[in-house]
């Protein structure tokens, strides 16, 4: 999910060069936020319409279309994050979209397990925590890469846990693999978002389709730490349905 970390705050650029940065740098931020955002409004929105058929045709929520509704996003994730330098930008763009979308296919069931006064608070909830954290990650000049490792342990143990409740079905585990994820996604976002600022730092020069792919891999990767965040508060803080 997250890049090797370069080291920081080592050489200074003159002024002028240290200014065209900056301004690059807060246009760049901007896109990938404004790609995030707009794929996490098309999440929500296909989630919703999508969910609203489900309640229409409630075997359709037992049928084997969601599974391979909830297998798709990862087959799509590792297309785009595997084929990222064999694609055009426009192309990785168009991926991104269509992730969202599969996204919001697969995330519909949360409506029909959780009411939505629960799902909006918990949504609310995860975007106050997220920009908390982002801003920290963007400002902070404290080096967040030596926790990278133990935040990369806690996701595969996340994983793991998770597919192990599969088959166990315990409610205390998936309270614990809850608790764990809100810290681990809650740490990964502010480590994203540095190493985000560090990629067009490093490749400010590296011209406009390169740019533009980077800021696609840098909205999917918040992205990713957005949908999780509020899946694992959704766990500890949503109201289910009767």
């Amino acid at each position: 999910m997250a890049l090797g970390s370069q080291s920081r705050w080592t050489v200074r650029p003159a002024a002028g060069a240290q200014a065209d940065v900056d301004v690059g740098l807060r246009d760049y931020m901007l896109r990938i936020y404004n790609y995030m955002a707009s794929g996490l409004a098309l999440t929500g929105i296909v989630a919703y319409v999508f969910a609203q058929y489900l309640f229409a045709h409630p075997a359709l929520a037992h049928s084997p279309l969601m599974f391979v509704l909830m297998l798709a996003p990862i087959g799509l994730v590792m297309w785009l994050s595997f084929g990222i330098n064999r694609m055009q930008a426009s192309t990785a763009q168009a991926l991104f979209w269509i992730y969202s979308a599969v996204m919001g296919l697969s995330l519909a069931s949360v409506f029909l397990v959780f009411t939505g006064e629960s799902i909006a608070r918990v949504f609310f909830i995860t975007a106050g925590t997220f920009a908390a954290m982002s801003f920290y990650g963007y400002t902070t000049r404290r080096d967040l890469s030596q926790f990278g490792s133990f935040l990369m342990m806690g996701l595969i143990g996340i994983i793991i846990a998770g597919l192990v409740n599969i088959f166990l079905a315990s409610s205390a585990l998936q309270f614990a693999i809850s608790v764990i994820g809100v810290v681990v996604f809650v740490g990964l976002t502010a480590w994203d978002t540095q190493q985000i600022k560090e990629m067009y730092v490093d490749e400010a020069s590296a011209g406009r389709e390169a740019t533009s792919k980077i800021a696609i891999m840098g909205a999917l990767r918040l992205y990713l730490d957005f949908i999780n965040l509020f899946m694992m508060l959704l766990q500890l803080l949503g109201t289910r349905r009767d």
